[in-house]
């Protein structure tokens, strides 16, 4: 077993996500978990791994609840523990584990927030003037894309009736269809886009790429606009998956075009779905 203070560990253990290709918010949200736990332990004089006890980790969620983080935050962070100490047995610092020995806190899963008809029409009209933002929203809701795969988007992704997405995190490559809509949108888009040598689709009015933050913004920004009340950028993809399997869209097609690694993840959606058509393979426009 070799020897490591805290502080270094969890600059390694960061490095690690980053090597082993995880999402840019997992490695954040990770990290500042991690980084939490160590200046918890400090704080009871813990400065190397080795000290570390099942009983420090205990103290440590709790303090958390304590602190007013919720049930399914305090599980996030077991989730952060458990793959620091991973990190830590791979590497030979440590022997036992002792995150495996804390239990996850009962909660019960918020329901995704699936827009309306009404909503997303207003939506829409909200952002009909603006040209970029109104094809940023048709693509979101009309293909159920990431917002992250939405910034990524290249001029050379979009042809005729397909988007290529491009391999992205830990997520692989697929084609996505695009329907009459979002066509019409992105083309209006296109033909206003600046003239810059910038390849990705979206832009800002100086040619720099559109970051995921400045897209959430914006979408929040029209959220508001249309009084749509406790939506998130999100709820744009889970509207379109609730939309296709009321229409009985096959739910493998549809797990395939949202890029779901399990149809497990598809399948849950199921529950919130009232009335699912006779199934088929045709995806409709919202």
């Amino acid at each position: 077993m070799k020897a490591i203070t805290l502080k270094d560990a969890h600059g390694e253990f960061k490095n690690y996500l980053k090597g082993n290709k995880h999402s840019a918010s997992t490695i954040v949200a990770y990290g500042k978990d991690i980084e939490q736990l160590v200046e918890f332990l400090e704080v009871l004089k813990k400065n190397h791994i080795h000290e570390v006890g099942h009983e420090d980790l205990q103290a440590f969620l709790a303090k958390m609840g304590r602190d007013g983080y919720t049930p399914k935050s305090v599980s996030r962070k077991i989730n952060s523990t458990r793959t620091f100490y991973r990190f830590l047995k791979i590497n030979e610092y440590i022997v036992d584990d002792p995150s495996l020995l804390i239990a996850h806190p009962r909660y019960e899963l918020t329901p995704p927030r699936i827009l309306t008809p009404t909503e997303y029409r207003a939506l829409r009209d909200a952002a009909r003037n603006d040209a970029r933002m109104f094809a940023v929203i048709e693509l979101l809701l009309q293909t159920g894309i990431r917002i992250g795969e939405l910034a990524q988007l290249r001029l050379s992704d979009i042809s005729g009736d397909n988007l290529t997405i491009r391999p992205f995190e830990k997520h692989e490559a697929r084609i996505v269809p695009l329907n009459r809509s979002v066509k019409e949108a992105v083309r209006r888009y296109l033909e206003a886009r600046p003239q810059v040598k910038e390849d990705r689709v979206f832009v800002t009015k100086s040619g720099k790429p559109f970051l995921v933050r400045n897209i959430r913004t914006a979408i929040e920004r029209y959220f508001r606009l249309a009084e749509i009340k406790g939506a998130k950028v999100n709820d744009l993809r889970h509207t379109f998956v609730a939309h296709h399997l009321k229409h009985g869209v096959s739910l493998v097609l549809l797990s395939k075009v949202l890029g779901h690694k399990r149809l497990s993840t598809t399948e849950r959606y199921l529950e919130y779905v009232q009335d699912r058509g006779k199934e088929n393979t045709n995806l409709t426009e919202l």
